[in-house]
């Protein structure tokens, strides 16, 4: 019985050796299944851990810097800035800003040459997009501001029956007829003020003059240089001009400014700067030029209402030597005292055969001969 249900000896096997395993390792262990039998004992396996190493994180790197400022709230959330340089120069790249810029400088080529016009007189074109009801209304309120500044000042007005309002009355009377502007509602005020050599007219007819310049224009003619000047500002209607073109100007520095605000550095600065510069460049060749095409005009306003444009020339040359040294023309709004007398001197030809065309000339010509008799002893009858 026992033979017959002995079991079979099982057949011995040499145990297979295991693998060395590396020595572990601080970090977390990691498992895989890793077969340490032959492919002939493929139906026996057991899973074994094998430790290994994680691979070591680099350690992280401090965030970039960014390209703008931020701020935080009092409720500690961040504040970014809504146009920051990175954001225009993408939109500066993007097609739609070159079809905006196409459009923006199309727009003000049509702008520009929509509203040109021809000077008066001189024949030049300018630039102007006001019109004259604008300008008068400009003109009324610089007008109240400098009656309020000369009362602040207490300057004293003269009266109408002064000899030198009544002088300067006399004048306008015989300007205003030839000047085209007959129609304003002209008021004249004369201050007495020895100290200062200045008049201006007001768009609207407003007239100033400080008594200082009257000594200065010893005749009527020399007088009627001066005023005539300054009605030929509003003739050519220079302050509209001058209007007009700080709408440029302005575009350009405050454009300036925003440029240099994104690029870090002091707007006001560059207000100061760009201020100056445009000055320079721009506005005051526009005064001297404005100031040399009023000079034109009057002299040729002056020789139509008979008065003698001569005078005009010993006029600033009696101004050259009462002011004495004078800035650099090209840091001024007003041309050199020099400079005027020259042109002037080239204009008079013209300006003498006005005078002789005009209405008058058979009565300038009588005051001639009636001064060369008196110079010469002669009794003219």
């Amino acid at each position: 019985m026992s033979r017959l249900f002995r079991a079979p000896p099982f057949p011995l096997r040499r145990p297979v050796p295991l693998p060395t395993l590396p020595p572990a390792s601080p970090s977390r262990l990691t498992t895989r299944a890793v077969s340490i039998l032959s492919p002939s004992q493929s139906a026996r396996k057991t899973l074994l851990t094998r430790a290994r190493p994680l691979r070591q994180k680099p350690s992280p790197l401090p965030p970039p810097p960014r390209p703008y400022a931020t701020y935080r709230d009092p409720h500690g959330r961040e504040i970014r800035p809504l146009i920051t340089s990175d954001s225009v120069s993408r939109a500066a790249r993007t097609p739609g800003t070159y079809v905006i810029i196409g459009i923006a400088v199309s727009g003000a080529f049509i702008f520009y040459f929509s509203n040109l016009e021809t000077v008066p007189v001189s024949g030049r074109t300018r630039f102007n997009v006001y019109g004259s009801d604008t300008v008068r209304e400009a003109g009324e309120m610089q007008y109240k501001a400098t009656l309020y500044e000369l009362e602040r000042a207490g300057a004293r007005i003269l009266p109408d029956w002064d000899w030198k309002t009544v002088r300067v009355k006399r004048v306008m009377r015989k300007l205003i007829p030839f000047s085209g502007m007959a129609g304003e509602n002209w008021e004249i005020f004369v201050i007495e003020d020895p100290h200062t050599a200045n008049a201006f007219v007001l768009p609207g007819g407003k007239v100033f003059v400080f008594s200082g310049i009257l000594p200065l224009a010893r005749t009527d003619s020399a007088l009627a240089a001066v005023l005539g000047h300054e009605i030929a500002h509003n003739v050519a209607d220079h302050v509209g001009e001058r209007m007009s073109a700080a709408i440029g100007t302005n575009i350009v520095l405050y454009s300036a400014m925003a440029l240099v605000g994104f690029l870090g550095f002091g707007p006001l600065l560059m207000h100061w700067v760009g201020s100056r510069f445009l000055d320079i460049a721009f506005g005051n060749p526009m005064s001297r030029l404005q100031e040399s095409e009023a000079d034109y005009i009057g002299l040729m306003m002056m020789s139509e209402a008979c008065y003698d444009p001569a005078d005009a020339v010993e006029f600033w040359k009696r101004m050259e030597q009462a002011k004495g040294g004078e800035v650099s023309e090209w840091l001024s709004t007003h041309p050199s005292n020099v400079s005027r007398i020259k042109r002037i001197q080239e204009w008079l030809p013209e300006a003498m055969e006005k005078r002789q065309n005009s209405d008058c000339h058979t009565t300038t010509a009588f005051a001639d001969l009636f001064r060369r008799a008196l110079s010469q002893g002669i009794i003219v009858i």
